[in-house]
């Protein structure tokens, strides 16, 4: 009977601890947050980098005052870099931006030929040359993003500091002036991270007309009459790569702490 009394107690004692044990608040450490990741967009002011090829076309006309006449038409190419800056503003999945760029450029050609006079019956040589060393543009873009990519088609205003010479029996005559024209094209640009992003690009470009005057350096009566003249139009096709570094426009909220 004392032995019934004994066990009663224990499994009494045991079950009453049990239930303490269950009231007392936990110890264990509470979960660390994890804010969620930022959302991606493209709206903000970004910088970068951009470097490739040209190729185009100057058609050349030269003649002079008695009558005389010929035309060239020479294929320029060369590697083309240098920076850009812009902003984007995104509407839904819309994307709308400005661009400014400016690149440096190695692209240059040479051509030489002849024309003839019929004031003296005679065929002369003409040495054209011409090479583009900077050029830029501001341009809108307007795309369409899926998330990180971005297709968009760009256009504007574009610029070039175009030197050029023109060489004849009578004279030589060099010119450096800035051209301006337009550009237009399209490309597509990937965001690797929610700052960083790769792009690539076509772009054709047309810089207008631009002159070059040869100054008569002969004595004869006859040929004091003549001078030379050079006429370029210039066309240019490009395509580029680049990276860009889109800038946080307003600082993360802050964390949110858990309360237990």
């Amino acid at each position: 009977m004392l032995r019934r009394v004994l066990l009663a107690s224990v499994g009494a004692v045991a079950l009453a601890g049990t239930a303490m044990a269950a009231d007392l608040p936990s110890r264990a450490a509470p979960p660390v947050y994890v804010p969620p990741a930022p959302i991606f967009t493209w709206t903000g002011v970004y910088i970068g980098g951009q470097i490739g090829y040209g190729w185009g076309t100057s058609n050349t006309t030269v003649g002079d005052a008695l009558g005389g006449y010929t035309s060239f038409s020479t294929n320029n190419n060369g590697v083309i870099g240098g920076a850009h800056v812009g902003y984007n503003l995104q509407l839904n999945q819309f994307v709308v931006g400005l661009e400014g760029s400016v690149d440096g450029s190695s692209m240059s050609k040479s051509a030489s030929g002849g024309y003839y006079i019929p004031a003296v019956d005679a065929s002369f040589p003409v040495t054209v040359s011409g090479n583009m060393n900077i050029q830029g543009s501001i341009r809108g873009r307007v795309g369409y993003a899926w998330d990180r990519v971005l297709v968009y088609a760009t256009g504007g205003v574009a610029f070039a500091g175009v030197n050029g010479s023109v060489q004849t029996p009578f004279g030589y005559t060099s010119t450096s002036t800035t051209r301006v024209g337009y550009t237009v094209g399209g490309g597509i640009e990937y965001a690797v991270t929610n700052n960083w992003s790769i792009r690539a690009e076509y772009r054709y470009s047309q810089f207008g007309t631009s002159n070059m005057y040869a100054t008569n350096f002969y004595m004869d009566p006859v040929l004091s009459t003549i001078g030379a003249y050079g006429r370029r139009t210039i066309n240019q096709n490009q395509v580029q790569v680049g990276f860009s570094y889109k800038f946080d426009m307003a600082p993360p909220p802050a964390p949110v702490v858990a309360k237990y």
